[in-house]
């Protein structure tokens, strides 16, 4: 706290009464007990009845807050007219902070605080008092109740809501404009003294703006201030209590004003004259290049409209507003052609779209400038004299005929000659041909309109200096029509007529087309080409006829089919005719004249099979080569290769015999695979065919050691295939068996034998045991049948 303020405080607290020294008596009133203290009243005995005035005068105790001593700060003092001084009565204190933030002396009455109290937290407190005698606890006077009120100091300072402020206020607005209001708030007592009234004041923002001092409304002080010239201002607004004289506490806060636009700032092109080019060639539509004029404000303020005003080529461009980026963009409104004209001059005007009227004073918001369009001279396609071409002609015209004419021209000063062609993407039959030079389109093969009546032709036109720059034109071209068709039944006919036909019956009719297409219309007349018995034909003059029996008595055992020649002919110039024929049954009809049956009928139902018929012909024929396949392959398996295929065969041959073992077709009684390999054969295996009569511990058997007679003899064999040039070109296996080393027959192969099948003599095998008795019968009975015969 500053000295100034405990100036102030000691002056106050001796201008005000100090409330420190009032008492708070409790006086006797005798003499008044009896005095009547409000209206008469009138009871069953008659008496009147008095109110007894009570024995204390009562008041309200006051307390600075903020006490900054270092003893209890004295509130008061409770004192009853009863008390004596002898210490017998006792002074009790309750309520509001009652023995903690308020004390009282039980024997003087006298009321302290025990600590610093702020009115900002509560302004006033409520408390109870009663004196009671000491020894007897009973009260002498009634529990009254009084009031501590808290006195304010000024130790709050004003306070914004907000730290800072955002305001905006139009541009170029008059002296005294409202901008914002600012309120700042003080929580001292509003009702005692000067605490809590806040003066405003501004602190910085001068001279542009001004603050009120009672209300804190910002106002402008300036006239005409520019958005343009500055947009942004800081004000800083003070807000002090003890209406703003010296000693009193302040609060600051800051305001960012902003000044918004308004239309205060007329369009302004940068450049008097604006010179654009453009080449001749460019299409309608083409943007040329663009204008712009510039705008101070911002936003729609700045939105501005252009237009052509003025010029010699009003008429030849256009100027569109792009709205985004507020540029005039001109762009061609008709075909350019340097030869003809080389430069246009326009007047535009931009103008602003939305004025305020209140600054119409500053002039007029639109402003104009002059462009210049040059046009450059390009080397430019040829140009026809027509967009299309149409010619009409006659489809009987001679080869080589010109059929019509195009024409272009260079539109170029320098005039190059035109070098004319077909597209032939159009004329893909090559039916036309054109002049290169004078484009004479000319038929190159004969028309028909009957086949195409119109031809579609693209006609290209090239600079013979620069063939590249190219024009195209299409050709239309109508083949006219010729009578050059006769006329035809118009579909075919099939026609009967009945056995029992009257003369004069109808029996057909018939009609006819022609490919030609007259001026007129078809018009057809129908004749026989020579008179006939039979029939006869009658013209319906509606390019119909009918044709009618001449007799009666038609029988087809007789004649079964009759032919009529019809002749039809048109009447456009050349007349037209052809003849066509009509076959005429004779079938058998009823009453009514419908056909039953026809001569024609019993030749042509064997000539046709039913469905069902050639559906089993084709099942009979599947069996058939199912059968013939399977027989095919049971005979290939029945059929056996021999053993040896000739004599003359110069490969190795060998023969492996199955031992016979326990009967003539035994191949399950030994494995004969150790015979191939003896290595393999480590354990003795037992008999397939038979129960073994004991079982024993198999005995594992060395292996057979290596033969060396046959590993020469393989090699041996190996070298004479390989030496020999008459050996067949594919690789052949031989294989050869080994008996084993302690046969007793020794080996059974015929390989290297020096004799011959006829000297070998068998009869040693019925000495090796029963096994070899089969094979004896074989050979031995083998050489007697041979010897007999």
């Amino acid at each position: 706290m500053t000295t100034q303020q405990v100036l102030l405080l000691l002056l106050l607290w001796m201008w005000l009464p100090h409330p420190c020294h009032t008492e708070m008596l409790f006086r006797r009133t005798p003499d008044l007990r009896h005095k009547s203290f409000g209206g008469r009243a009138s009871g069953n005995d008659g008496k009147a009845i008095h109110r007894q005035k009570r024995g204390w005068m009562w008041n309200q105790f006051f307390l600075l807050e903020e006490y900054t001593g270092s003893d209890y700060q004295y509130v008061g003092k409770l004192h009853s007219d009863q008390d004596k001084g002898d210490g017998s009565l006792k002074y009790i204190l309750s309520g509001d902070g009652a023995g903690t933030l308020f004390i009282i002396d039980e024997k003087t009455g006298d009321i302290h605080a025990t600590r610093r109290i702020d009115r900002e937290e509560k302004a006033f407190y409520t408390l109870r008092a009663q004196a009671i005698n000491r020894r007897t606890l009973r009260p002498v006077e009634p529990e009254s109740e009084f009031v501590i009120k808290i006195h304010d100091i000024n130790d709050n300072e004003p306070t914004f809501p907000e730290e800072i402020y955002t305001a905006s206020v139009p541009e170029m607005s008059v002296v005294g404009t409202s901008v914002v209001q600012v309120t700042a708030t003080d929580a001292d007592d509003p009702s005692y003294g000067n605490s809590a009234r806040v003066i405003y004041s501004i602190l910085q923002g001068q001279p542009y703006f001004s603050v009120e001092p009672e209300t804190g409304i910002i106002r402008t002080a300036l006239p005409n201030m520019n958005r343009e010239n500055r947009e942004q201002y800081q004000v800083v607004i003070q807000a002090k209590d003890m209406g703003g004289q010296m000693g009193g506490l302040s609060g600051t806060t800051t305001v960012n004003i902003t000044l918004t636009d308004v239309n205060d700032n007329p369009p302004r092109f940068p450049q008097s004259t604006v010179h654009l080019r453009i080449p001749e060639s460019s299409p309608v539509g083409t943007a040329i290049g663009s204008v712009k004029a510039t705008d101070a404000d911002t936003g729609k303020n700045a939105e501005v409209e252009y237009r052509i005003i003025d010029g010699d080529g009003t008429d030849m461009f256009d100027i569109v507003t792009q709205k985004d980026t507020q540029e005039g963009i001109i762009t061609v409104r008709k075909p350019l052609d340097y030869e003809t004209r080389r430069l246009y001059t326009l007047k535009v005007e931009a103008e602003n779209t939305h004025v305020d009227p209140r600054f119409y004073y500053l002039g007029p918001f639109k402003d104009t400038t002059i462009v210049k369009i040059s046009v450059e001279d390009v080397d430019e396609p040829p140009i026809f004299s027509r967009s299309s071409y149409l010619f009409e002609v006659h489809e009987d015209i001679e080869l080589g005929t010109i059929i019509g004419t195009v024409m272009a021209r260079d539109p170029d000063s320098a005039s190059s000659p035109i070098r004319f062609s077909l597209d032939r993407h159009t004329d893909l039959d090559r039916i036309f041909n054109i002049h290169s030079g004078n484009g004479s389109i000319y038929t190159s093969k004969p028309l028909d309109r009957e086949i195409s009546q119109w031809h579609n032709l693209s006609v290209i036109a090239a600079e013979i200096n620069n063939p590249k720059d190219t024009t195209r034109v299409p050709v239309y071209v109508r083949i006219l029509d010729v009578n050059d068709n006769a006329p035809q039944f118009a579909v075919f006919y099939d026609t009967f007529v009945c056995e029992n036909a009257r003369a004069g019956q109808l029996i057909q009719t018939i009609s006819a087309v022609d490919k030609d297409d007259p001026l007129g219309g078809q018009k057809f007349f129908f004749s026989l080409a020579a008179v006939n018995p039979n029939f006869t034909v009658q013209d319906n003059e509606d390019n119909t006829a009918r044709i009618l029996t001449r007799r009666n008595g038609f029988s087809r055992h007789e004649i079964s089919t009759y032919l009529l020649p019809v002749v039809i002919s048109d009447n456009d110039y050349p007349i037209q005719s052809s003849t066509g024929t009509l076959t005429i049954r004779v079938c058998a009809c009823d009453s009514r004249g419908n056909m039953q049956s026809c001569n024609a009928e019993a030749l042509l139902l064997p000539a046709g099979l039913s469905t069902g018929a050639l559906v089993a012909i084709l099942l009979c024929i599947i069996i058939l080569l199912v059968i013939v396949v399977l027989f095919a392959a049971l005979k290939r398996q029945r059929k056996k290769e021999p053993l040896i295929l000739s004599k003359e065969d110069i490969r190795d041959n060998i023969v492996s015999y199955n031992d016979e073992g326990g009967g003539e077709e035994d191949t399950q009684a030994f494995d004969i695979g150790t015979l191939r390999n003896p290595a393999a054969m480590e354990d003795k295996k037992l008999r397939r065919d038979i129960i073994p009569e004991t079982l024993f511990v198999p005995r594992r058997t060395p292996s057979a050691p290596d033969n060396t007679d046959v590993r020469d003899f393989i090699n041996q064999r190996l070298k004479e295939h390989d030496t020999d040039p008459s050996a067949p070109p594919y690789d052949s296996l031989a294989t050869y068996a080994y008996e084993g080393n302690d046969s007793i027959a020794e080996s059974l192969s015929s390989l290297e034998s020096g004799t011959t099948e006829g000297d070998q003599n068998y009869d040693y095998l019925r000495e090796w045991g029963p096994r070899f008795n089969k094979l004896a019968e074989m050979y031995g009975g083998g050489e007697s049948d041979k010897d007999t015969s």
